[in-house]
């Protein structure tokens, strides 16, 4: 059997994890329990449901949101092992100068985010921490390459950033943190799978767990070179994506309660806010064992 990995640049434990594949992390957890592995690249990892869906990918990850968007349009995937939380991957921009100084100060802005990433759950939770509804108090417009520049010309209110474009926008100065990530949410990183491989052959998503954690621990003990890699891949500056890739925990958990309890609080706010349509139980998205719990 071969096992196709999804992998995006998204994901920064996959992006390793593929990039390195000429150290054969992956080949070399799975030769044992006779497996062979291949990569498939794409672009958007909100689509990783869908790919574990129609069997292009057996295994994939990405932030917080995009398994519980799979889950409400009914893939059915299995959790399989989380990061560490990311406290300063990203941050809610505003400029220096900005009259906002708390997330209740945007009601009525247009904020720019990456719509459907973890960014969203950012930003629906804090807008729900303040009392306030991510579907009507602001207007959410997903980002591109100009908004950086809408924000320092005052044509957007706010702005999330993460990675190496955080890290760019802070060395250029004149823009301020309104949230930092960690004050809100955990956003880690997020690995699951088909539930048909998750529960009819355990041994193999724990064997990519510790591919995973190898590639990890590579990039935290190379960060030059990780953020060199980036930088030629991705675009962007050597020194910027170091400082992104840096604030990086690089460890592999488990997944526990607490996780599935945040994954739940997200996506009733998702729910009740309309950025899902249908209300879900997200510890359903576990192996049979722990799903028995929650039937």
């Amino acid at each position: 059997m071969t096992i196709t990995i999804g992998v995006h640049s998204s994901n920064p434990s996959l992006y390793h994890l593929y990039h390195l594949s000429r150290l054969g992390f992956a080949q070399e957890e799975l030769a044992p329990l006779g497996e062979t592995v291949v990569f498939h690249p794409y672009t958007n990892g909100v689509r990783t449901g869908e790919l574990l869906t129609q069997g292009v990918i057996d295994f994939g990850g990405t932030g917080s949101t995009p398994p519980i968007t799979a889950q409400a349009a009914g893939h059915d995937i299995v959790y399989t092992a989380v990061s560490a939380p990311r406290p300063e991957h990203g941050a809610l921009l505003v400029p220096e100068d900005s009259p906002a100084r708390t997330i209740a100060d945007l009601k009525g802005a247009t904020v720019h985010l990456a719509i459907g990433s973890w960014q969203t759950h950012l930003i629906a939770k804090a807008l729900d921490d303040a009392g306030l509804s991510y579907a009507t108090d602001i207007t959410a417009v997903r980002s591109n390459d100009d908004s950086e520049q809408l924000l320092r010309t005052g044509a957007l209110v706010a702005w999330v950033a993460q990675g190496a474009q955080l890290a760019a926008a802070r060395r250029t100065g004149g823009l301020r943190t309104l949230v930092r990530t960690g004050d809100v949410i955990t956003d880690r990183s997020v690995f699951f799978a088909r539930r048909d491989l998750a529960e009819s052959r355990p041994e193999i998503t724990e064997a990519l767990t510790r591919a995973l954690q190898r590639a990890d621990d590579w990039a935290a003990a190379h960060p030059r070179r990780a953020a060199e890699i980036a930088a030629a891949d991705l675009g962007g500056s050597a020194d910027d994506w170091e400082i992104a890739l840096r604030a990086l925990p690089w460890r592999i958990e488990p997944v526990t309660d607490a996780f599935i309890a945040e994954q739940q609080e997200a996506a009733d706010i998702f729910h009740r806010t309309g950025f899902i349509e249908r209300p879900i139980t997200v510890a359903r998205a576990q192996a049979a064992a722990a799903t028995e719990r929650v039937a």
